[in-house]
């Protein structure tokens, strides 16, 4: 077998595992987005104050993500990202156990803190072993993990929820975890690539020198900050969809997961066509029609009055979510090669802190007004944030 093909197939097997990782801990992410109705019923609370559940994993999993650069970068990603699960599988159980609001709130801080490692340093990792030029592409296939995660906790969380109650939803995504740890721990003992990826990376010049090159490059600031603001806003709007469909059109938990579960959807169909259309419409194109379908999706939520035409708004909001973020994931991993870990976990924790930030407004925009005014407001501001970065990276180009 010639060499190249060799280190070919152990960089795809490596990230596969990495995926495997990713869809577990995407699968918590999303999983209390179908479940708020069932929280906020059992606690006795409204769906907006239940919602802390899912702001108190995003302040969580932003924070960490601030430390984690430099320490993947200095002891190894990939080893992190295999004992990172392995402490979430403990934690996930926790949250299953939680007798009121305040403990699943502090078992969802624990369980951020630890998954939070899973997919910047596993990004961190893909941008040392794979040539910018294919980065999208793969990314887009690495992407595929964490799709079918979110497709998994927002199914699992409404279908098994409504049969099983939310408690043991938390305990199959505690066993998810395990299994992906233990696929980690295997694959760093028996793949060089998984070793040799740390030995080829930059080393970490200290965590101050670190932060202080990514936050001095103009470039890596200006894609934090957008996707700060795409996924904030994205997922300050979505978190809502399942609560405002059971509400809107007295549908059942477990049918609600699945149309949320239609995100996925539109997530895998992109990760499925993305080798063929970016080299035909590059990275300019893709931000600025990630943004347009971002608004068309929610606007159509917004605006039916039959929950039959809901499936393909959000199948179309899958699909435009990704244009946009995977073209702001590949341009973070160049943005600072000399200390790509920590670009990747400022990424990561801009991302989730804005998510903390617009659930938050979401949530007061839910119980005063409406889950339709959530939807209106979110995709007019994602179709301005997508045009406007179409229209910097075109600026760019022209340098």
């Amino acid at each position: 077998m010639p060499a190249a093909l060799a280190t070919d197939r152990s960089i795809t097997r490596a990230i596969a595992f990495l995926a495997v990782a990713g869809f577990a801990s995407q699968s918590m992410v999303r999983v209390t987005d179908s479940l708020l109705p069932q929280i906020a019923g059992d606690f006795g609370i409204t769906v907006g104050a239940a919602a802390i559940a899912v702001w108190a994993y995003a302040l969580a999993h932003g924070s960490i993500q601030l430390i984690i650069g430099p320490v993947g970068d200095r002891f190894g990603k990939y080893a992190c990202v295999a004992m990172a699960t392995a402490a979430a599988a403990v934690l996930v159980a926790l949250c299953g156990l939680a007798q009121s609001l305040p403990a699943l709130v502090t078992a969802r801080l624990a369980v951020g803190f630890a998954a939070g490692w899973v997919i910047p340093l596993g990004m961190a990792f893909l941008g040392d072993v794979v040539p910018y030029e294919s980065r999208q592409r793969v990314l887009g296939r690495f992407l595929s993990g964490q799709i079918m995660g979110q497709l998994f906790g927002q199914a699992a969380g409404g279908v098994l929820g409504d049969w099983f109650g939310w408690r043991n939803v938390f305990f199959v995504l505690a066993a998810l975890f395990a299994l992906a740890s233990a696929a980690l721990w295997l694959e760093y003992a028996r793949n060089p690539i998984t070793r040799a990826g740390h030995a080829l990376a930059t080393r970490s010049r200290g965590f101050v020198m670190d932060n202080k090159t990514v936050l001095r490059s103009s470039w890596a600031r200006t894609v934090i900050l957008f996707a700060f603001l795409e996924n904030g806003m994205m997922f300050g709007a979505f978190a809502y969809v399942g609560a405002y469909l059971h509400l809107r059109f007295d549908l059942s938990i477990a049918f609600v997961g699945l149309l949320v579960g239609a995100f996925a959807v539109g997530g895998l169909l992109y990760a499925a066509a993305v080798g063929a259309l970016i080299p035909r419409l590059g990275q300019i194109k893709f931000a600025a029609g990630g943004g347009i379908l971002l608004a068309i999706g929610f606007g159509t939520l917004a605006m039916t009055p039959f929950w039959q035409t809901t499936p393909l708004s959000v199948v179309v909001i899958g699909f435009g979510f990704y244009m946009l973020h995977n073209t702001l994931q590949t341009n973070i991993t160049q943005a600072t090669p000399e200390a790509r870990g920590t670009a990747l976990g400022i990424f990561s924790a801009a991302i989730y802190f804005g998510q903390m930030l617009f659930v938050s407004i979401g949530a007061w925009l839910f119980d005063h007004y409406s889950g339709q005014a959530v939807f209106v407001v979110a995709g007019t501001l994602l179709l301005a944030t997508g045009l406007v970065y179409a229209r910097i990276l075109a600026a760019r180009s022209e340098v």
